[in-house]
């Protein structure tokens, strides 16, 4: 099992996803393209692609010349039934990829916050497990209108579309499932600057928070991982 990694932004690991495709014995082939690295010019080369997060947005082709070329390779591994798993920024650009629109601020959410599965997600091979409703960690300010052919599978009150699916197994997540507690603790401090910037109580709320939701969040982000491995 060979798997493209696709890095937008530094500090932006697979975390929990990571912890799966090590149990899977997959072989992981990163990227940052963000900083020069090139992408594929196919599917043919990978059984699978994973889409990171990052803190620009999905329209910012002239910050990020690579992005035209990423929505290629993400049509292309779908048209050749290879998994895609895109996270936070990752789901945006597959939405663009299959032709949602791209809505840039107005979805405002950072720490943990549940999200509710739609009653298409009790059939759906990577969610069907999943409570009914969960915690999970989110960091973002935009969203999107959901692409015509795919399939809703999680919204919450500010963000309606937390997670879709396109096809067999194509995803596309809003939240950040990958961020276990360990994760969420690094970046409350390699971020802290941008984060007490927009969030000035979050170091002083951040173990309660942790306490409260950790648990939850990170068994039901473990069985997101791996479940979406399966589907490889």
């Amino acid at each position: 099992m060979r798997v493209l990694v696709v890095q937008n932004y530094d500090n932006t690991g697979l975390g929990q996803v990571g912890a799966a495709l090590a149990e899977a014995g997959a072989d992981l082939d990163l990227r940052l393209p963000y900083k020069g690295d090139p992408l594929p010019d196919d599917a043919a080369g990978h059984d699978a692609m994973v889409v990171l997060g990052g803190g620009q947005n999905a329209l910012a082709d002239d910050e990020y010349p690579y992005f035209p070329a990423l929505l290629e390779l993400t049509r292309d591994f779908a048209g050749k039934d290879r998994a895609v798993l895109g996270i936070c920024l990752g789901s945006q650009l597959v939405a663009r990829a299959f032709g949602g629109e791209n809505r840039i601020g107005g979805a405002n959410e950072f720490g943990w916050h549940g999200v509710s599965l739609t009653p298409d997600a009790k059939d759906d091979p990577v969610l069907a497990q999943l409570p009914e409703k969960f915690p999970i960690f989110q960091w973002h300010d935009d969203t999107f209108v959901l692409p015509e052919n795919a399939v809703r599978l999680a919204g919450n009150d500010v963000t309606e579309n937390q997670a879709f699916r396109v096809g067999r197994a194509v995803y596309g997540f809003q939240f950040h499932f990958e961020a276990d507690r360990p994760m969420v603790q690094d970046w409350s401090s390699s971020f802290a600057p941008t984060i007490a910037a927009r969030h000035p109580d979050w170091a002083g709320k951040l173990d309660g928070e942790m306490a409260r939701n950790g648990l939850d969040a990170d068994a039901a982000g473990l069985a997101i991982a791996r479940a979406w491995v399966a589907t490889i």
